[in-house]
């Protein structure tokens, strides 16, 4: 199970190596050369000397260029420490795989990346001897996907985006839209991805919504804390156990978003147990400006 943020920041490039490429090439607009193979490698730096080093996640690619190894480092703050660890995995990578290693920086913050991107220059003002230039990617440059159809073309990417992006007046429609992509892949690697997205949401709101949503579609089902509600489930019916945590979803979305939700409203959405009609209820709330609107006519 994926523990944190730190963890699941890079590990979602263990699962979908093709992810990092992609995101290289549409993302910051490197020509990095298309891959015929990417593997991952031991992440273990130590050297014979009682000094451990290990880099986040490390994978080779194979491209018609030559081989690169691909460093990720996922970063939560800054660290300036990092100054020194940084070039010397490069080094020590270079001299033991003898290919070029290539430094990607994935962070869920803005001051993060700006830190991150900045070259380290290692030598005097006018002779660098060392030169190193991460490749960053963070909320400012990976795309906010908020559209269902963007989503299921790209679904590791829409991973990555809510993974980035889980926080602000976005995140229903972005968590939404996953949610529905997430039907269209194998529940194997659906699991997996609601575990990444659930360890980075670090907006209580955010996460409660994601928790709900993923309640509601069956694919929260191999994480902990979806005991209770499989239990509850067992007991009452699956049917009635979806109808109520889509109905529960609907609402945390509305009061999430700050929408004011009547008494009449939340009894009306509480006591439905036709799917169909929650389902359509809960695209219009992360969109309504009025817990009204759910139950327009169109």
């Amino acid at each position: 199970m994926v523990g944190s943020s730190h963890e699941a920041l890079h590990r979602i490039f263990q699962k979908d190596p093709a992810l990092l490429t992609r995101a290289l090439q549409r993302v910051l607009h490197v020509p990095f050369p298309e891959p015929h193979e990417i593997a991952a490698l031991n992440v273990d730096l130590t050297e014979i000397e009682p000094v451990e080093r290990r880099v986040d996640t490390l994978l080779r690619a194979e491209t018609d260029e030559g081989t690169y190894l691909l460093v990720v480092e996922s970063q939560g703050k800054v660290d300036d420490r990092k100054r020194g660890s940084w070039p010397y995995y490069l080094s020590y990578l270079y001299e033991k795989y003898r290919c070029e290693p290539v430094l990607i920086v994935i962070t869920q913050s803005s001051a993060t990346a700006r830190w991150a991107s900045r070259p380290i220059r290692l030598g005097f003002r006018d002779w660098h001897s060392l030169t190193v230039r991460p490749l960053v990617l963070g909320p400012d440059n990976v795309p906010v996907i908020t559209s269902e159809r963007q989503a299921e073309r790209d679904v590791p990417l829409a991973v990555l985006s809510a993974m980035t992006h889980g926080r602000g007046p976005q995140a229903p429609a972005i968590l939404e839209s996953l949610a529905s992509a997430l039907r269209t892949i194998d529940p194997d690697s659906a699991a997996v991805f609601v575990q990444f997205v659930d360890s980075c949401l670090a907006d209580p709101q955010a996460k409660q919504m994601w928790r709900d949503l993923m309640t509601a579609i069956q694919y929260f089902w191999r994480h902990p804390l979806a005991e209770q509600v499989r239990e509850e489930g067992r007991e009452q019916g699956l049917e009635q156990g979806r109808a109520e945590a889509k109905a529960e979803m609907i609402l945390h979305i509305l009061e999430w978003r700050g929408i004011q939700v009547p008494e009449a409203v939340r009894e009306r959405v509480s006591t439905c147990t036709d799917l169909d009609q929650l389902e359509l209820w809960a695209q219009r709330a992360v969109h309504a400006t009025d817990s009204a609107e759910l139950f327009a006519e169109k």
